[in-house]
């Protein structure tokens, strides 16, 4: 994650919650999670049935387990779901991920990149994105260092690169599991 990737990590299994904002500083998303660990592809994060990740007005509780993982770079939140989940994918494409204050927080830029069964892959809320540019004054290279990023991602879903193959999200999945966490924890 970007700034502050050599800062010390909270020992995994640490509860926590990631924080979410906009460009304009304003909340968005608050997820319920564990912290997992490090490898060479970032931060790994979990989530359990039942757990919460809510935003003004809306509120999600997984019915299915995930896990979610954030490069040294910052630009994207990779979330694996686990089956049978219809949507096996779902990345969103971030701004200045950092750990601060011991918990995780970003920008969510509202261009996602998605692997959903039926549909396969492709990139989401794109038509948005164009409105939430304009409303929010997101920078024009900003803008295109993340649609060019988007569009890479969407190749490396559909090949199933690591880190985005079933493979390496399993074995996350399996340390998630191994932790034996209960419910919703705040």
């Amino acid at each position: 994650m970007s700034e502050t990737a050599t800062s010390p990590r909270p020992e995994p299994g640490t509860r926590l919650l990631f924080r979410w904002r906009k460009w304009d500083g304003g909340p968005h998303w608050v997820h319920e999670c564990v912290y997992l660990g490090t490898d060479r592809w970032g931060d790994w994060f979990g989530q359990l049935p039942g757990w919460h990740s809510s935003r003004p007005g809306r509120e999600f509780v997984p019915q299915h387990p995930n896990v979610t993982l954030v490069p040294p770079t910052g630009d994207y939140a990779y979330t694996h779901n686990a089956a049978p989940h219809r949507t096996r994918v779902y990345i969103d494409i971030a701004w200045d991920v950092t750990w601060r204050d011991g918990e995780p927080t970003g920008i969510d830029m509202d261009l996602d990149v998605v692997d959903r069964e039926g549909q396969g892959v492709y990139i989401d809320d794109r038509d948005e994105w164009d409105e939430h540019r304009v409303a929010y004054g997101y920078p024009a290279d900003v803008v295109a260092t993340l649609d060019a990023l988007a569009t890479d991602l969407e190749r490396r879903v559909t090949a199933q690169e690591a880190p985005f193959d079933p493979v390496t999200a399993d074995l996350w999945l399996d340390r998630l599991a191994a932790l034996g966490l209960g419910p919703s924890h705040r």
